[in-house]
């Protein structure tokens, strides 16, 4: 508990003075004695009551009030609710909060999911640390006494708690994912249940998930890890992007996955929870939290890849098109695109002219014929004129008429 409380001191004495003096005012008392010598306190029913005044109207959890219960033959106390388990659990935040990642009042415990059936997966650490990179983080802590199979169990109930539609959300979207279960993959997270429960992660996905391992072998945790990595991969693995340019696109879409990192409680105290101790589920190497949360090849990768795909495709095709501009047969030159198009296009087609000369040879042929029209036109306005006769030439009336006048 000191690490969680006061993560910089070296030793517990304050927070055992401090415990003493609650035990003192009947707010705390203990639980039971471990075989380490090492004491589980907990809250007495006034004790409880005094958080729950002090930490619930500022939307903080307090957990369920432990009873005092006494074996009814020996009158011992019984204290056997908080094991090992639990110690491992608290251990974990601890080292998360000596590490900077999350305060300590940003810890819950034991927090339900409820799936679409009466089943609830309960966390057993969820983190809130959005100063630290992490706004969100399921943890499950497992001793080994899970068989790695019931870990793909839990994952799996979380990849579908990460796909329900809230109760009141649209009845026509309600019935389609009904219909087609794939159709909740073109829904906004933002309109998906776990985003009532949690903020924005911050990265592509579902809310991630970090299995800690403790009190246990390196060969079994590699066991569980290798285990999860193959039966589980339909909940962790990223897709391909469907893209026009699938060739050059190598970014995967995290946008349906559950982010999933592990280490081990060891590990954490070793070396800090900052530091490069968390493995990513596909990955080889291990990294630190946000590195491992991270994803380096998934929507912002892809988006720079089509870009540049895109952008080498259009220079593609402008070189090919290029490449297949007509040159005129006359004077050498390549077509414009709007002569290209006036040859091609077929209701200009018919007034193209010669389809093998370009725009300005075309034009040329155009004034010359019109200049010939011209000049014919002119030629047949001059032969008409002098076709026509002199006026200074036409007898008056009564001249000749007159020589041939019948005498009386």
């Amino acid at each position: 508990m000191w690490k969680l409380t006061r993560p910089d001191n070296k030793h517990d004495k304050l927070v055992r003075d401090t415990l003493l003096d609650l035990e003192d005012h009947h707010l705390v008392r203990i639980e039971l004695v471990r075989e380490d010598q090492r004491q589980v306190w907990v809250l007495t029913k006034r004790g409880h009551g005094e958080a729950k005044d002090l930490l619930e109207p500022k939307g903080i959890r307090v957990s369920a009030l432990r009873e005092e219960k006494y074996d009814p033959v020996t009158g011992e106390l019984l204290g056997t609710g908080y094991d090992d388990h639990a110690a491992a659990v608290t251990s974990t935040a601890a080292e998360l909060h000596r590490a900077g990642i999350g305060h300590r009042l940003g810890f819950q415990t034991e927090i339900g999911h409820r799936l679409g059936s009466s089943f609830v997966q309960r966390a057993d650490l969820v983190v809130r640390a959005p100063e630290a990179g992490v706004p969100v983080l399921l943890v499950e802590v497992d001793r080994r006494t899970e068989d790695a199979h019931d870990l793909v169990q839990k994952l799996r109930q979380y990849w579908e708690w990460g796909r329900l539609l809230p109760k009141d959300a649209d009845k026509r979207k309600v019935d389609l994912v009904r219909s087609r279960p794939d159709a909740i993959e073109h829904v906004d997270h933002e309109k998906r249940l776990w985003r009532r429960f949690y903020p924005p992660t911050g990265r592509e996905g579902l809310v991630p998930v970090a299995f800690v391992f403790a009190d246990t072998t390196t060969a079994k945790v590699d066991n569980a890890v290798a285990v999860l990595e193959e039966a589980g991969r339909r909940y962790w693995v990223p897709r391909r992007y469907d893209s026009l340019y699938e060739k050059a696109i190598t970014a995967r879409d995290y946008r349906q996955a559950v982010p999933v990192v592990a280490t081990t409680l060891e590990q954490l105290q070793e070396h800090g929870a900052g530091a490069a101790v968390w493995r990513r589920l596909g990955r080889d190497s291990e990294q630190t939290l946000t590195d491992a949360l991270d994803n380096p090849d998934g929507h912002a990768l892809y988006r720079a890849q089509e870009a540049r795909a895109d952008a080498e495709d259009k220079e593609r095709r402008a070189a090919q098109r290029e490449a297949e501009r007509p040159v005129c047969t006359r004077c050498g030159r390549k077509f414009s695109d709007e002569r290209w198009e006036e040859i091609t296009m077929h209701r200009t087609a018919v007034r193209a002219g010669d389809t093998s000369v370009c725009g300005p040879c075309h034009a040329d042929d155009v004034a010359r014929k019109q200049a010939a029209v011209e000049a014919a036109a002119v030629a047949r306005a001059a032969a008409a004129a002098q076709a026509e006769p002199d006026p200074d030439d036409v007898p008056e009336p009564g001249g000749l008429r007159g020589l041939f006048r019948r005498r009386p």
